[in-house]
């Protein structure tokens, strides 16, 4: 094969020409010509105007602060507390909580708002007596040690007044030493079998194994002392309880005693967790019908229970369990409300026992039902 040879004819004077276009000097002089001219590129595109947003997004972001500002106008103007600071019907604490507080950065662009209004259940004001525990519950001197009131709190709940203004005075911590033991757990209540409504722990947690993970942590609503929780705890489960103190019974302390998590919040509350964060939603014999109520002690709508079953859905992941546990229904006609509310969901019945049980003594006949469900996926 053939060579190809290249001659290149350079002269004296164009090398002298070319070495002095590279050398150090012009070449830095360059480098700093076009970063001034990249940085004044930027600082004139930040300060051109911007173009404006598209319609549907002005539309949209003009659309929630309207409503924002309506929805904290009418709080603001709905004026819960006909009462002014001095007339002396209120406590200070309570006037001084409830007042509007003053945004820090001034005036929201958006909503137009200048002071954000205190969050209070409507219902605390519902009643002049409610009003009146509110009153008593708020009636404390600020920085100092809190009242012994043990009982207005559940009393305050048992009325949906939640949640409860916070306070400015230093808790006093537990009444009486509790023992950090599993004192009053039944030996026998879901190990064991008593009755043909009542399930097994380790029989629900094997029908959780089949979904897409095992059951890690769980919510117990209106758990008592906890004794499911500590069951669980066994088997390497961690379980939240919701608990109430009743009649002045420190349940929350004994809770914590044992070392298991106590939430002080009724069932007719939503739940302060996020969505899906469940692996199981274990509810009591008396669960159902305390979150179906508008307040504890009154007969539950069923839409009321229709709101109950919702945040229950919400806060259990896919393919969580919802273990409905012996719950005693004081006739057929709720027992049917609870099965078609049950049935709206499209839970996966995993176990299911509905039957009767004979009264004692004076006591009627109880229809019960326990039911083990999996919720599904949703498109």
């Amino acid at each position: 094969m053939g060579s190809v040879s290249l001659n290149v004819v350079s002269s004296r004077r164009g090398g002298r020409r070319l070495a002095c276009l590279c050398s150090p000097a012009v070449l830095n002089l360059l480098v700093l010509l076009s970063l001034l001219f990249t940085n004044l590129l930027a600082l004139l595109a930040f300060l051109s105007p911007r173009a404006d947003p598209s319609p549907t997004a002005t539309n949209h972001n003009s659309t929630i602060s309207a409503q924002v500002a309506a929805i904290a106008r009418e709080i603001d103007s709905s004026r819960l507390v006909p009462h002014r600071p001095g007339d002396g019907s209120l406590p200070p604490e309570l006037l001084l909580f409830l007042s509007p507080h003053a945004l820090p950065l001034g005036r929201d662009a958006r909503t137009g708002l200048t002071h954000m209004p205190a969050s209070v259940a409507h219902a605390c004001f519902r009643s002049p007596s409610t009003l009146a525990l509110l009153a008593a519950f708020a009636s404390y001197a600020p920085r100092a040690a809190c009242p012994r009131n043990a009982t207005l709190p559940h009393r305050l709940l048992s009325k949906g007044c939640e949640p409860l203004p916070r306070r400015r005075c230093l808790s006093r911590g537990p009444r009486t030493p509790l023992p950090a033991s599993n004192m009053g757990l039944d030996n026998r209540r879901w190990v064991k079998p008593r009755h043909d409504h009542e399930f097994l722990i380790d029989d629900v947690l094997r029908l959780g194994s089949g979904a897409s993970s095992k059951i890690r942590v769980g919510f117990d609503v209106a758990g008592g002392a906890a004794n499911f929780a500590a069951r669980m705890r066994e088997r390497g489960v961690t379980i939240v309880t919701s608990v109430l103190d009743n009649a002045g019974k420190p349940m929350n302390e004994f809770v914590a005693a044992r070392g298991l998590f106590p939430l002080l919040l009724s069932p007719a509350h939503r739940f302060p967790f996020y969505d899906g964060v469940f692996d199981l939603v274990h509810i009591g014999t008396t669960a159902l019908d305390e979150g179906g109520a508008p307040a504890l002690g009154l007969a539950g709508t069923e839409e009321a229970l229709e709101f109950f079953m919702f945040d229950v859905d919400r806060v259990l992941r896919v393919g969580g369990l919802l273990w409905i546990d012996s719950y005693m229904c004081h006739s057929e006609e709720r027992r049917q409300v609870v099965v078609r509310l049950i049935g709206r969901f499209g839970y996966k019945k995993l176990k299911w026992v509905v039957g009767e049980k004979a009264g004692t003594g004076n006591s009627k006949t109880a229809m019960y039902l326990s039911a083990v469900l999996q919720k599904p996926a949703r498109g």
